[in-house]
């Protein structure tokens, strides 16, 4: 069974920016109690995830822990 975090990591500027940011507002509510936790529970850099979701107009929301349309 492929994880969530081998696809982000393995396909990260393939996936559409809706299903990129379902899986990490997913990983955020149920795993993660910030976004560095985030960071290293996908194995992934911070710039690399903030470079891919800024392109489509979203940004991390510290309050309620979220990647929203800024």
């Amino acid at each position: 069974m492929i994880t969530a975090k081998e696809v982000i990591m393995e396909k990260l500027s393939e996936l559409p920016p809706e299903i990129l940011l379902g899986i990490v507002n997913e990983k955020l509510r149920l795993l993660c109690g910030d976004r560095n936790e985030l960071f290293y529970e996908l194995d992934i850099t911070p710039q690399l995830l903030e470079r891919k979701l800024a392109q489509f107009g979203y940004e991390y929301d510290m309050i309620t822990n979220q990647y929203k349309r800024h």
